[in-house]
Parts: structure tokens; C-alpha cells; sequence
């Protein structure tokens, strides 16, 4: 099962059968049975019969709108989970509750601890490579989250972490041609920044239907402060992928040379850089197959897909906020 990923303008979303049927210009460009499907990202613009619509629904597969650049527009999703003792558990964790300030704090040590791997293992894949004062930096700010039970300032270790990692984040880009400052967004003004800003879109996705599947409020988080029409639990769930999952397929498609700068097109007026659609139909290929990838989960001790593990940690999230557990666990790799 996957995510399919519609990026032909004007395309029509139909249904023939058991199978989603995408035409564009009178000719069939995607055929799929729905069994197949665990979710549907459009980015641009398209038609989605009401027939499609009523399937999704009742298939529990969510419908995800980005515009053609990444930016998030918004989802169509099916009925909450009936589970109400998982969001009732949630709400009564919110604001400093110990709960919180347990779950704040793994998010944001599964966050840098999978920045810091990161590092490291770039240092030793490039013997020219010297990363070791930010990956010092990285460490400092690890160092004093279990003694932080304060969530502002875990949300300080958070940035000061942060900070350290996208520091020398242009140092492991190793090619010439694309170089990093700093992380900007809305629009993101240089390819790297509009390749990560569209990984993000895409794991939000991701996370957010892995979230509602649980049966939590997706609205309802610690780490990130409430704001209104703001994904704030699905953020928080997204901090720890995002190095192993965005950042991965960001670096390897720079370095790799998978996509090259004419991927590119700035818009004049904004100076927002996006993917043209030969270099967004690359990026989504490699997103795809990374969620596709197999790793051993540390801790239930067994392989699955990140795709799966999106799940797996809002459940072992909810085992948590219900008492079943003492500990949250985030996934960090090494």
C-alpha cells in the first residue's frame, strides 16, 4: 500500500470499478486499484468525482490538496476513529502536565539525536569533513532535556539544536551547485529550502493520517502551541522523522545528482523556488521509496516501513497518554 501522488494539472480523479482512474486530455495516466491505496496527495489543480470522493470516505483514505510548489492547501478526511478514551487522554494532558512535558521532551530528544546521527555519519562517509563543533552543539542541547520540565524551555533546546544542525547543513550538501544559508520558508527562496519545505508537505500528510487512523485530535499538541487551523499533535509527531525520512531524501537527491539546478524555476515577483514538474515527479519517486524502506524498529524489535512506523509511534503515543505505558519512546536511528 501506498500514497499516490496526482501532479498533472487539470487532470481528472475518476473511479472505474474498484480502481482509481486518473485521465487527463481524454487519455488514462493512472490506473490503480483502490486496494492499493492508503492515501491520495494532489498537488495543482484537479477534478475529483464524487463517486472518488464517497470511496475515500468510506476507505478511510485520506485526500490531501498541495499546490503545485508543496504548500499546503488542505485534506478531506474520513470520520474520526470512535475511539474518544484516546482524545479524552489527550486533552487531559494538555498544557504542563507531566504527560506533556514527558512526550515535549521525546519529541525533541528523538529530533536531535536523529540530527546528531545524521552528522556523525556523514563525518565518517567524507574523511575531509569536519562537523564535530555543531555536532558538540547538537549534544549540549541534548544534554539537560531530562532534567528540562519546563516546555518553553525544552522549546529553547529544540531551536538552540536546531540551529547547530542547519549551521553546517550546506557542508554535507556536496555538490557545487546548490548551497544553503539558512532555513526560509513561505516561499522557500533557494532549491534546498523549497526541497525540504516540500518534504515536510509531504510527511505532514503523512503523519496527520496517521494521527486521525489513532484516533487523536490532530489540532491538540504540546510541543508546537495551539493556533488556529494548526496541526500542532501532527507536528510534533513529524519532528522526529524529519531528519531520517525529509532530510535523507533531500541530501541524497542533491548529492546524488538526481536532481540538478534547471530542476528548478524561481518566480519573479515572490522569489519562491519550486520544482518544475519533471523534478517533482523525482522528488515524489524518492519520498515514496523511502517510506517504502525497511529498517528495524528499536523498539518493538522487528523490520517495517517508515510508512508503517508513522503509525506505530502515534500508537505508541496513545499507549502512553492511556496509562499503558510509562514512557514514550521516539523513533531515533543511528
Amino acid at each position: 500500500m501506498g500514497t499516490v501522488y496526482i501532479t498533472q494539472d487539470d487532470a481528472f480523479i475518476g473511479k472505474i470499478d474498484e480502481r482509481l482512474n486518473v485521465r487527463f486530455d481524454k487519455k488514462t495516466i493512472l490506473d490503480i486499484p483502490l486496494l492499493k491505496i492508503d492515501g491520495v496527495v494532489v498537488l495543482g489543480r484537479a477534478t475529483v468525482s464524487p463517486a472518488v470522493i464517497s470511496e475515500l470516505l468510506e476507505r478511510h483514505i485520506t485526500l490531501t490538496f498541495l499546490t503545485d510548489t508543496g504548500r499546503y492547501l488542505g485534506q478531506l478526511q474520513p470520520e474520526v476513529t470512535k475511539n474518544i478514551f484516546v482524545r479524552k487522554a489527550q486533552w487531559q494532558a494538555a498544557g504542563e502536565s507531566p504527560q506533556a512535558i514527558h512526550l515535549v521532551q521525546s519529541f525533541v530528544r528523538g529530533k536531535l539525536k536523529n540530527y546528531r546521527h545524521l552528522l556523525l555519519r556523514r563525518q565518517r562517509e567524507t574523511t575531509d569533513l569536519d562537523l564535530s563543533k555543531n555536532i558538540t552543539r547538537i549534544e549540549q542541547a541534548i544534554a539537560p532535556i531530562d532534567t528540562t520540565h519546563n516546555i518553553d524551555s525544552l522549546r529553547g533546546l529544540e531551536g538552540a539544536g536546531s540551529a547547530a544542525y542547519f549551521g553546517c547543513f550546506n557542508e554535507i550538501i556536496r555538490v557545487m551547485e546548490f548551497e544553503f544559508t539558512h532555513r526560509n520558508r513561505r516561499p522557500p527562496k533557494d532549491p534546498v529550502n523549497s526541497l525540504l519545505s516540500f518534504g515536510y508537505a509531504l510527511l505532514r500528510h503523512d503523519v496527520q493520517g496517521a494521527v486521525n487512523i489513532v484516533g487523536f485530535d490532530p489540532y491538540l499538541g504540546y510541543l508546537h502551541c495551539e493556533r488556529y487551523g494548526r496541526p500542532s499533535l501532527a507536528l510534533d509527531l513529524m519532528e522526529e522523522f524529519r531528519p531520517i525520512v525529509v532530510d535523507a531524501v533531500v541530501l541524497s537527491a542533491l548529492n546524488k545528482r538526481l536532481l540538478t539546478p534547471t530542476d528548478f524555476v524561481t518566480e519573479p515577483l515572490s522569489g519562491a523556488v519550486s520544482l518544475i514538474p519533471e523534478g517533482r515527479k523525482t522528488f515524489l519517486k524518492l519520498y515514496q521509496q523511502k517510506k517504502l524502506s525497511e529498517f528495524k524498529h528499536p523498539v518493538l524489535g522487528r523490520k517495517c516501513t517508515y510508512q508503517e512506523a508513522f503509525e506505530l509511534q502515534a500508537r505508541l503515543m496513545s499507549k502512553y497518554l492511556m496509562g499503558e505505558t510509562e514512557k514514550y519512546p521516539p523513533l531515533v536511528l543511528k
